[in-house]
C-alpha cells in the first residue's frame, strides 16, 4: 500500500487494529453459541464481551508474537490478558483458520462495499457527461486511424455500459467471499458445533462456508481477485481513451489543469494528461493480483500457508488501489474539457474521406459489383490521400461513377448524417 495512492475509509479497513477487532468480535460471538449449546458458561460468554471497547495494542501484539511466532496466539494471549480467567473458554474447538479466512471475508466484503459506492458515483458521472455531448459529433478511430463519424456521448455510453456491467459483477464477487467457516481444524466440525459457525455468520453479516476444509476455498478469492483486475482494465482502457484525445495533434478533449499546476519542469507549456497516465499504471498495480489469487487455488491437502503471505499484500493493496483510482477517474470524467470545435475540424481533416462506405454502398444499389464499387471508390480515395484534394471532387471528376450517380445524389451522400439516426436508440440500450 502506497499512501499516496490510498484514501482514508479504505485503508481503515486494513488497519491493525481494525482487523483484530473483527477477531475479537468472531471469538466473542463464538462464546455466545457456545454458551447457548451449554459448552461453556454463559457468565463467561457475558465477561468476555466486557473488552469491547479495548484498544488493541499492536506493538505488544507484535511483541508477542516474536516469541510465539504465531499471530493468532499472540492476539489470544493479549486478550486472554485482559478477559480474565474466562479467557479459558475463548476459542475453544476452532482453529487458526476459522478466524483468519472469516475476517478475511469480512474486510473483503465491506471493502467492496467502498468500492461498490464509488463505482455508482463513476456511473452516475458517465451518464452525466454522455447526455451533454450525446450529438456532439466527432471522428470514430479503428488502428488510431480515421474511420466513420461517431459523437463523444457515445463513446462515454459504451463507458458507462461497460462499467455498469463491470458493477453487476462486482456484485457478484461480494457474495462470492461473503462466507464464514469455523468448522474446526479439517473442518469436520469434529471439536464445534455447525451451531457456533451458523451464529457467528449470521452475527456478521455472512452465510456459513458449504465445504470448508481448515479454509475456505480460494477459488472464491479467485474470482473476487479477477473482477477487481477486469474492473482496472475498465478503468485503463478510458483513461488511454483520454490520453489519445488529449494528444497535441488530436486535443479533443483535455485533463482539467487547475491554477498553479506545473506540467514539466523543463517546459512551462507543458499539459500533460497525467492523472489518466497514472490511472493506466494503478491499473496494472491491480491486474498484479489476479494471478496470485488463481495460484492460490490450488493448495496441499486440506490447507497449507502458500496463500497467506499472498493475501496479507493483494488483500488490502488491491482494494484500496482501486478504491483511488475509480475515485480518480470519476474526477476526471467530471471535470473533462471537451473541445467540440477541434472535434468538427478533425473530423474534416481527410476531406470527407469518411464518405467512402457510403459511396461504395450506393454505387452497389446502382448495380455494381461490390468488388468493383471498392475498387472504383478506393482509387479516387487514394488520391485524395496523395493530392490532399476533396474527396467529392474526385467523386465527382470519375466519369463511371458519375454514369451511376448524379451530382445531386453524390451531394446528398456527403452532406447527410447517418451517424445520428440511432444515437438515440444505442442511448436508450445502453443507459438502462
Amino acid at each position: 500500500m502506497v499512501p499516496r495512492y490510498s484514501r482514508p475509509e479504505m485503508v481503515e479497513i486494513w488497519s491493525q487494529q481494525n482487523k483484530f477487532k473483527i477477531w475479537y468480535e468472531i471469538e466473542a460471538h463464538a462464546c455466545d453459541a457456545q454458551a447457548e449449546l451449554g459448552v461453556i458458561p454463559k457468565e463467561a460468554a457475558k465477561s468476555i464481551w466486557q473488552a469491547k471497547d479495548l484498544v488493541f495494542d499492536v506493538d505488544q501484539i507484535n511483541k508477542i508474537e516474536k516469541e510465539t511466532k504465531h499471530d493468532v496466539i499472540a492476539f489470544l494471549t493479549f486478550l486472554g490478558e485482559h478477559v480474565g480467567q474466562n479467557s479459558r473458554f475463548i476459542h475453544q474447538g476452532m482453529t487458526s483458520s476459522d478466524i483468519l479466512d472469516t475476517c478475511f471475508n469480512i474486510q473483503l466484503t465491506r471493502a467492496t462495499g467502498i468500492l461498490i459506492k464509488e463505482l455508482k458515483s463513476l456511473l452516475n458521472e458517465l451518464k452525466r457527461r454522455a447526455n451533454e455531448f450525446k450529438y456532439t459529433v466527432c471522428m470514430g478511430r479503428s488502428h488510431g486511424v480515421h474511420a466513420e463519424p461517431t459523437t463523444f456521448g457515445l463513446k462515454l455510453v459504451q463507458a458507462y455500459s461497460e462499467m455498469n456491467r463491470n458493477l453487476k459483477r462486482l456484485e457478484l464477487a461480494r457474495d462470492e467471499v461473503r462466507t464464514g467457516a469455523i468448522s474446526g481444524a479439517v473442518g469436520t466440525f469434529a471439536t464445534i458445533d455447525p451451531f457456533v459457525e451458523r451464529h457467528v455468520c449470521q452475527a456478521l453479516g455472512l452465510i456459513p462456508e458449504p465445504v470448508s476444509s481448515q479454509i475456505i476455498p480460494r477459488d472464491r478469492h479467485a474470482l473476487f481477485f479477477s473482477v477487481l483486475g477486469l474492473i482496472a482494465s475498465s478503468i485503463e482502457r478510458i483513461s488511454i481513451e483520454i490520453r489519445h484525445l488529449q494528444r497535441s495533434e488530436v486535443l479533443e478533449v483535455e485533463e482539467y489543469f487547475s491554477q498553479g499546476q506545473k506540467g514539466s519542469s523543463a517546459m512551462p507549456h507543458k499539459r500533460n494528461p497525467v492523472l489518466s497516465e497514472n490511472l493506466s499504471g494503478l491499473s496494472r498495480l491491480v491486474r498484479m493480483s489476479v494471478i496470485p489469487s488463481l495460484e492460490n487455488v490450488a493448495l496441499w491437502h486440506e490447507r497449507d500457508i502458500s496463500h497467506s503471505s499472498v493475501e496479507r499484500a493483494i488483500g488490502p493493496d488491491t482494494t484500496i488501489t482501486l478504491d483511488f483510482a475509480l475515485h480518480r477517474l470519476t474526477d476526471v470524467i467530471k471535470n473533462l474539457i471537451v473541445y467540440p470545435e477541434n472535434m468538427a475540424t478533425n473530423l474534416n481533416k481527410f476531406k470527407g474521406l469518411f464518405n467512402s462506405q457510403a459511396v461504395l454502398m450506393a454505387l452497389t444499389q446502382k448495380g455494381l459489383s461490390r468488388e468493383k464499387a471498392y475498387e472504383l471508390v478506393q482509387k479516387n480515395a487514394m488520391k485524395t490521400w496523395d493530392k490532399n484534394t476533396e474527396f467529392i471532387t474526385e467523386i465527382k471528376s470519375d466519369d463511371e461513377i458519375k454514369s451511376l450517380l448524379s451530382d445531386k445524389e453524390i451531394n446528398e451522400i456527403f452532406t447527410g448524417e447517418p451517424h445520428l439516426n440511432h444515437i438515440d436508440y444505442i442511448f436508450s440500450r445502453g443507459l438502462n
